[in-house]
């Protein structure tokens, strides 16, 4: 797969995952109309995105500038390799 460049299909694709993730979560409040679990799930996608930060923007430009990561896959094989070291 070619590495998307266009700044105009960059944006594209980040509010393409808003909106997407802003239907998502009408549904689930559709669903199950309870203000405890809507903020459970705000919470829930608060940790991970900020886990996705961690896992690649923190890790990289932080701790080992020298390792570049392709996907979540990648980086849980450079966290189990650098565990047994």
């Amino acid at each position: 797969m070619r590495e998307l460049t266009d700044p105009r299909w960059i944006h594209l694709k980040g509010f393409g995952f808003l909106i997407l993730g802003l239907f998502a979560a009408a549904c689930i409040f559709l669903e199950h109309p309870e203000w405890k679990l809507m903020g459970l799930v705000a919470i829930c996608v608060w940790a991970f995105a900020r886990f996705y930060y961690f896992a690649f923007y923190v890790i990289q430009n932080y701790t080992d500038p020298s390792y570049r990561y392709s996907g979540l896959g990648s980086f849980v094989k450079y966290w189990v390799g650098r565990r047994r070291l």
